[in-house]
């Protein structure tokens, strides 16, 4: 499924690896402060320095860095969020910026960076090492799980979860009164938190942007029955889906169907946070690990990721350009059983 690369390239030349820099960047997942704890303590354990650049790109601009030593990693493995903060930065994105950014690298000893997000921060990466000598190494860290050559992102699992444990409790209430609740779920352009937490909460319809069918699976759930007070149902909707979220869709429901009780709730930003659950712990920290052999073994520009349970490296240019395969069983699998 993934490219695994070794990277041997005699027309690049660096000084020896003395200090890493490594940050969080774009949304934040739990999970992360576990990769920052592997990624510093695997360092201090080969004898590299390591700084943790704050607030992203943005700080990397600003110098906004900070030793980061054993201690200082200690007790944050069970934390959700970043200690390192996270923020996205237009400057960045021009050239100027990332000139910015590379002065500040420079001036700090840094001679290679661990990145801990998702595609941009990563496009980011790929970017600004490929303008500079400079070696990046990315592990995904998103709740979107959806990052080409891995199987599996940080955050994505303790999201899943925490929008389950959401729904069920939504669920009861639906139950009691008779009503139809549309949940948004996050997921802006990639459907796989709602499609999942969609098919261990038994909900009865799943709207996500890869499926366009679904849309006529919602009419036919309306109309078969659901008009009675005595019936529920949980409609799960992925944000970015096209005809435009929980909102409008609940608006197009009442309008075709004003004899039912449809109400709207939107989990926004409770799915990002939250103590990361043990397999999110367990592969950031493998990831973390990773990351820092990569580094030692001279890799440039590779993301960090897993492969039926096992450590890849894929290609930047591969990760931020190709999609994330679609499994339609998935989906196939809740039209089945909801019938």
């Amino acid at each position: 499924m993934t490219d695994t690369i070794n990277i041997r390239s005699d027309s690049y030349k660096k000084p020896k690896l003395r200090k890493i820099g490594v940050f969080t960047s774009g949304g934040d997942a739990p999970g992360m402060n576990a990769a920052i704890r592997a990624v510093t303590r695997t360092a201090l354990a080969n004898k590299l320095k390591v700084i943790g650049i704050r607030r992203g790109y943005q700080g990397m601009i600003e110098g906004d860095f900070m030793p980061l030593r054993s201690s200082d990693v200690s007790g944050i493995i069970q934390l959700g969020g970043t200690i390192l903060k996270t923020a996205r930065s237009k400057e960045f994105r021009t050239p100027e910026g990332r000139q910015k950014a590379w002065l500040q690298l420079q001036n700090a000893g840094i001679d290679a960076v661990v990145v801990i997000g998702g595609d941009g921060s990563f496009t980011g990466a790929l970017t600004m090492s490929q303008e500079y000598n400079i070696s990046f190494i990315g592990i995904p860290g998103t709740i979107d799980n959806d990052m080409y050559g891995t199987d599996y992102t940080i955050g994505y699992e303790t999201a899943l979860n925490s929008v389950v444990c959401a729904v069920d409790k939504i669920r009861d209430t639906a139950v009691s009164h008779g009503r139809i609740f549309i949940v948004e779920v996050m997921g802006r352009e990639a459907g796989l938190l709602a499609l999942n937490s969609g098919i261990a909460c038994g909900a009865e319809v799943i709207l996500i942007p890869e499926s366009k069918e679904q849309h006529e699976a919602l009419k036919r759930f309306l109309e078969k029955g659901y008009k009675s007070r005595e019936r529920s149902g949980i409609i799960i909707v992925a944000e970015g889906d096209e005809p435009g979220g929980a909102l409008k869709i609940s608006e197009e429901v009442r309008r075709d169907h004003p004899e039912l009780d449809v109400r709207v709730s939107i989990l926004g930003h409770i799915q990002r946070g939250g103590s990361p659950t043990a397999n999110d712990r367990i592969n950031a920290t493998r990831m973390g690990v990773a990351a820092i052999d990569a580094l030692l073994d001279d890799q440039k520009s590779i993301m960090i990721g897993l492969d039926n349970g096992k450590i890849v490296q894929v290609p930047l240019n591969k990760a931020v350009k190709l999609n994330h395969s679609f499994n339609g069983e998935l989906l196939q699998i809740q039209k089945l059983l909801n019938i």
